[in-house]
């Protein structure tokens, strides 16, 4: 069986997850981390030897339909529904750095 996670680690964790929590946050979620670690210690118990390894447990097929060109809407419209503009474009914030 898995030890329970300490304090630090716990810490840790919501570090690298950006999450803020009070000591008695960090304590409950320590104690719940643990449980789930627990969880995979009995499933690494079983016997998969015989499992063909699979992504999905039921058949998955992709539903597309076709794609039919079609008109776009009138530039009015869609520039009356974007938050900033710049003449007859749609202006954005800069994503990435020159």
């Amino acid at each position: 069986m898995a030890d329970r996670l300490t304090t630090d680690e716990v810490k840790h964790i919501a570090s690298l997850a950006r999450i803020g929590m009070t000591n008695d946050e960090v304590e409950q979620m320590r104690d719940q981390l643990s449980n789930i670690l627990e969880h995979f210690d009995t499933l690494n118990e079983l016997d998969v030897s015989n499992v063909e390894p699979t992504a999905q447990s039921i058949d998955v097929s992709n539903v597309l339909r076709d794609d039919v060109a079609r008109d776009s809407l009138p530039l009015d419209d869609v520039l009356a529904n974007a938050p900033r503009t710049e003449g007859d474009r749609i202006r954005v914030r800069a994503v990435l750095e020159e």
